[in-house]
């Protein structure tokens, strides 16, 4: 009696987990660079995920990376079927992966570099000697600050990687570091008393931003996907979520646009390499 109450458990057992294992095959995974924490990645792509089950039919999970050479990896190892990431690394994906893109933001995409409105800083000279915040080393708007730094000579400083971009900004002010770098989305996103206490020093040419791209293993899928995504813009919480989000809407990819990033890319590349 006792032998078949463990065979059955162990019964029992083995289908859950064939259950699970099922479920978690069956999931439709979008994968976001991390531009921002965790917490507010899964709390700003709830309505789209919620829109794809709906359309789709089926589970979709929301996933994020520690940093962005992580997600990059991740992405490059196959384990997202839609990855959304600026235009650095959906280049990289493009070329090293496979991955096939489908859209953007109608929003410009740009780099800024912030210090508090009281800041002594009046030239880049002025940075010499102090402590400098930035996202992960392969991040769009890191890659830019670096430029920036190189371009105006300052060499005798420290640059801090950090993995939350909603912090950055915080650590500024709190007096940890002379100067960050983040995305002029992410400065908009800050609430009005930290943008009043914050200055913008200078400013990327607009990049390739936020793109979406789609696994090769789903091009049989890439019309049903690309038209759901479209059905989400025209939504009215697709259009609560890119109001909200100051993203203007979805547009097509313009010509080459992909490969102005080949650059950037490349430099993605041997990051991920040297990991």
């Amino acid at each position: 009696m006792l032998a078949r109450k463990i065979f059955g458990l162990l019964l029992l057992s083995a289908s859950l987990f064939a259950s699970i294992a099922h479920a978690q095959g069956s999931s439709f995974k979008i994968g976001i660079a991390p531009h921002t924490s965790a917490r507010v990645i899964l709390e700003m792509y709830q309505p789209l995920r919620l829109h794809l089950e709906r359309t789709l039919g089926q589970p979709v999970d929301i996933q994020t990376a520690p940093d962005f050479t992580e997600f990059g990896r991740r992405a490059l190892n196959q384990e997202y079927d839609l990855a959304i990431t600026t235009g650095h690394q959906a280049r990289l994906f493009q070329t090293d992966a496979g991955y096939l893109p489908l859209l953007t933001y109608k929003a410009e995409f740009k780099a800024v570099a912030l210090v508090t409105k009281d800041s002594k800083y009046r030239k880049p000279g002025d940075l010499n000697g102090a402590t400098v915040l930035a996202l992960s080393p392969s991040s769009l708007v890191s890659m830019w600050g670096v430029r920036w730094l190189k371009s105006n000579n300052i060499k005798e400083l420290t640059v801090r990687y950090v993995s939350a971009a909603d912090s950055v900004s915080r650590q500024v002010l709190a007096g940890d570091a002379a100067l960050a770098f983040t995305s002029l989305a992410n400065f908009q996103k800050l609430p009005a008393e930290q943008q009043d206490a914050l200055r913008i020093v200078a400013e990327s040419e607009a990049m390739a931003g936020r793109i979406y791209l789609l696994n090769k293993r789903q091009s049989s899928q890439q019309a049903r996907i690309d038209a759901a995504l479209w059905s989400f813009a025209g939504s009215e919480e697709g259009r609560k979520y890119l109001e909200q989000n100051k993203l203007e809407g979805y547009r097509k990819l313009r010509p080459k646009e992909l490969e102005a990033m080949e650059p950037y890319a490349a430099e993605t590349r041997q990051i991920l390499k040297g990991k």
